[in-house]
Parts: C-alpha cells; sequence; structure tokens
C-alpha cells in the first residue's frame, strides 16, 4: 500500500472518522437548507414590504390628486402636476403618464435613482414600463422591477379609469439589495464556520464515546491463549458498550473453559493412552529379552498385546467420536425403527456379559411398540454404554433391570442396577470425559469397553444429539438408576 493509500484509510477507515464525516455532512445538508430557506423568506419579506409600501405611497398619491380634481375643478394634467409638487419622498419618486404614455410630470426626490432622475425616459427602461402599463390596464395595478441587481428599481402602476391616466411610484432597491448580500454574505462565513465548530465537536464527541471502545479492542488484541483468564473492561454509565463488553466477557468465559476442557482432554488422553501403550511395551520388551521360550509363553504375551491393542482401539474411537462430536461434523442418518426392540436388542447382546456375574438381566418391554425415527446405530451404542456401566459395577448375583416406557412425546429408558451406587460427590461429574468414581478399580476388559471413563460423555452426547436428555435418577446404595428420555422426532 502506497503513502496515500495509507494515509486516506488512517483517516476515513476509523469509525471516528467515519462519524466525524457523516455527521458533518448531514450537518452541512441542514445548514445549506436552512440558508437557503431563510434568505428565501427575507427576500419574500423585503419584496413584501416594499411592494406594501409603495401601495401605501400610491393610494395617498391617488387622494391627493382626487381631492385637487375635486375641489378646483381642475383639467387632469393640471391636477396631478399640481399633486406631485407636493410629493416629496427621500427614497420614492410619482411619474403621472397620460393617455399616450408619455410622462405628464414626475417628483423630485432627494435619492439618486440608477440611471439619474429621468430613469423612465432612457431606452433601457422603456420596454419594461410599457410592459407594466400594459398590465395595469389590464388589471387594474402592476408591479415589476425595473433593471437588475445593484441598480433595481422596484415600481407599481394604478390606471385611473376616471382621467385615464396612469400613476407610477417607484423606488430604489439599492439598500434592499445591499441588506440582502449582507444576509447572504453572514451565511457564506456563518455556515462554514458553524460546520467546522460543529466538526471538531462531532469528531471529540466520537472520539470521546468511542474511547471505551478503543479500549476494549486493546485489551482484546492483548488477550491470547496464555492469558484468557483477563477481561474486558466494562464501561460505567454506558449501556451499550458495556453490554458488548460483557458479551465479549462472556464468550472469553466461555473460550477460556473450552481452552481448560481441552488441555484437561489431552492431558487425560495421553495418560489413558499411555497405560496400553506401556502394556503393549513393556511385554514385548520381556518377551523378546530371551532368546528362545516356549509357545505358551508367547502365546501368553500375544494374548495381553492383543487384548490392550483392542482396547486401545477402543479408546481411539471414543476419542475420534467425541472430536467428531465437539467439531459438529458427525452425520446423523435418521431412519424409522422400533425403539423398544432396538433396546431389546441391547440386552440380548450384553445377557452373556451378565451371566458371567451371575448377574440377573430384566427387560420389561412397553405395552405397545413405539415407533421412533433417529440413528439406530448411535441409540444402540448409548444404551449399550449405559449397560455395560452397569453390569460392571453390580457385584456378582446381582440385578440389572431395564424399562421402556411410550411416554406420549417422547420414548424413555430405565436401566436400574444393585451395585454399591455412585458418591454423593461424584454426581455432578459421572457424565465428563474420563472421570472414573474408582480409578484404582482395575478394568473389566470383559465389557467390551475402553476403561477410560468415556462411556457416560458418549451416551450423553448421542442423547442430546436425538434432543433427548440422560439424568442421573438415582444412587445411593441399593443401586443406581439412569433414565434416557428421548423424543419422538418426526
Amino acid at each position: 500500500m502506497n503513502p496515500i493509500s495509507r494515509i486516506r484509510a488512517s483517516l476515513f477507515g476509523s469509525m471516528r472518522s467515519q462519524l466525524t464525516i457523516w455527521y458533518s455532512g448531514v450537518f452541512a445538508l441542514v445548514l445549506l437548507i436552512f440558508a437557503v430557506t431563510t434568505y428565501s423568506y427575507l427576500a419574500r419579506a423585503a419584496r413584501q414590504r416594499t411592494d406594501d409600501s409603495l401601495t401605501d405611497t400610491l393610494n395617498s398619491f391617488i387622494s391627493n390628486f382626487n381631492a385637487e380634481v375635486g375641489d378646483e375643478n381642475q383639467p387632469a394634467d393640471e391636477a396631478a402636476k399640481e399633486a406631485t409638487r407636493g410629493f416629496y419622498f427621500k427614497d420614492r419618486q410619482v411619474i403621472v403618464f397620460d393617455q399616450r404614455r408619455n410622462v405628464v410630470v414626475a417628483s423630485e426626490t432627494a435619492e439618486k435613482f440608477p440611471h439619474g432622475p429621468e430613469w423612465f425616459r432612457s431606452a433601457a427602461a422603456q420596454p419594461q414600463l410599457s410592459n407594466l402599463i400594459d398590465s395595469a390596464s389590464r388589471a387594474g395595478r402592476a408591479y415589476a422591477t425595473v433593471f437588475k441587481e445593484e441598480q433595481a428599481i422596484r415600481a407599481l402602476v394604478a390606471a385611473v379609469p376616471t382621467s385615464g391616466h396612469f400613476f407610477a411610484v417607484a423606488t430604489p432597491l439599492r439598500e434592499q439589495e445591499k441588506a440582502l448580500m449582507q444576509a447572504q454574505q453572514s451565511f457564506y462565513v456563518g455556515v462554514p464556520l458553524a460546520l467546522l465548530v460543529a466538526s471538531l465537536g462531532g469528531y471529540f464527541l466520537a472520539r470521546k464515546s468511542l474511547a471505551p471502545v478503543v479500549t476494549m479492542g486493546e485489551q482484546a488484541a492483548r488477550i491470547g491463549a496464555s492469558n484468557l483468564n483477563e477481561r474486558i473492561p466494562v464501561p460505567q454509565n454506558n449501556d451499550e458498550l458495556g453490554r458488548l463488553a460483557r458479551i465479549f466477557n462472556d464468550l472469553l468465559t466461555r473460550l477460556d473453559e473450552s481452552f481448560a476442557q481441552q488441555k484437561r482432554f489431552m492431558a487425560d488422553a495421553s495418560h489413558e493412552l499411555r497405560t496400553p501403550v506401556a502394556v503393549i511395551r513393556g511385554e514385548s520388551e520381556v518377551t523378546l529379552s530371551q532368546p528362545t521360550r516356549d509357545e505358551q509363553e508367547y502365546r501368553e504375551s500375544l494374548a495381553i498385546v492383543n487384548d490392550e491393542g483392542q482396547r486401545l482401539t477402543r479408546m481411539v474411537e471414543d476419542l475420534f467420536t467425541l472430536a467428531r462430536a465437539d467439531a459438529g461434523e458427525y452425520p446423523l442418518v435418521l431412519t424409522d425403527f422400533y425403539l423398544d426392540e432396538s433396546v431389546n436388542e441391547c440386552v440380548r447382546s450384553v445377557r452373556s456379559l451378565a451371566a458371567q456375574k451371575d448377574q440377573e438381566m430384566i427387560y420389561q418391554p412397553p405395552a405397545k411398540e413405539i415407533a421412533f425415527r433417529g440413528d439406530e446405530p448411535l441409540v444402540r451404542r448409548m444404551v449399550l454404554n449405559l449397560l455395560h456401566n452397569a453390569i460392571k459395577y453390580t457385584p456378582k448375583n446381582g440385578q440389572v433391570r431395564v424399562r421402556v416406557r411410550d411416554k406420549g412425546t417422547c420414548g424413555e429408558i430405565t436401566i436400574t442396577d444393585t451395585g454399591g451406587g455412585i458418591p454423593r460427590e461424584a454426581h455432578s461429574y459421572v457424565f465428563d470425559r474420563f472421570f472414573r468414581v474408582d480409578k484404582s478399580r482395575s478394568r473389566d476388559e470383559s465389557l467390551d469397553g475402553s476403561g477410560a471413563g468415556l462411556g457416560l460423555s458418549i451416551a450423553q452426547w448421542a442423547a442430546e444429539l436425538h434432543q433427548g436428555k440422560i439424568v442421573l435418577d438415582h444412587s445411593g446404595a441399593d443401586g443406581t438408576t439412569f433414565i434416557i428420555s428421548l423424543p419422538k422426532l418426526s
């Protein structure tokens, strides 16, 4: 980017500059409309005052003329001259025209009219005065402005039907135009000055108003993965920016929790993966350390390596499933099936595992079949995880009970065991990843589980993916009960 582009970007790219430019533009438009409207009103009002004054003057002259004609019974021309003789104003002039539009008499005036006291005889004024007299002969009275700008003269002509004369009253517009010019010049000076002051005020106001945003931005720029515990300062007495700061802080809190969870996940995953890897390496090293071993010993070593490899595979698959779940990339394949039948198949598949511990597996079907639409493999995996968990922590000669009921809008699956229960302080953590109530317990690989504490986490995720939920309904010395509620998706 060249220097000019950088300067332009710095001047017009910031919010302060943009707000100032928009504010100044709107204010300039308002000032322009105000100036034009005010000047138009002043010009119209000045012209109206001039026309009213000319009307009063002409009415007074006509009254004097009528008095002269009536009192002394003089001819119209003589009466006009007599009335004009007594007419003397500083800024007024009366001109009397006869029927042939010749000037009969014109009054004297102290005001210097443009083009001299005989201005009405000039060639430039004749066409306009002739048109004005024509208009007056038709309408009785007519106004017109003779000449232009500083030389302008405002004239009023009235026709006198009784005598056939035309009376004209004129006044120069020099003072009026001068006053309007002063007003115009004041606008030329005042409007830019007001715009400048308003722009500066708008800039400083925008700068002051956006100062908390700048502070928030600088603080946000300093926050990284290493200091997610820091927060953006919340401005005082500013609802909008305060709400924005609180939203950012809530976002940082969620990010901090997510990073912390990710760190715990990685630490726990590393710890859990280390055990089977260490067993495999240890067993293989012991086997390879001796030059010769009999076939039975090799088989025992390979069996241990195979079991740990399977456990490691299941653990990796569980971690991969949870990773896809966190990323929202797990495809939910919806099919129509009967929920009770799917649960019954899960119960049948784990009966052999329960039989190994002399446990009684009881299944209570619903009164009628429950038609359901969902991802059947995922639902089966959810139920199997809970069944494996129940069998694992139920002692020999115990009992695992599974009941399916139709609750109208949802299907409910209740899994109850007669194990030792979960300590009360651990109830809120049972669905956390890598959480195990008894971490010293040896893992039961016969249950086809990784033993890493991921089963309930995956089950909860599967239920939520179906817009359902899993709750720990009861846990005590008499056993534990989990309830799965799955809405009937359409």
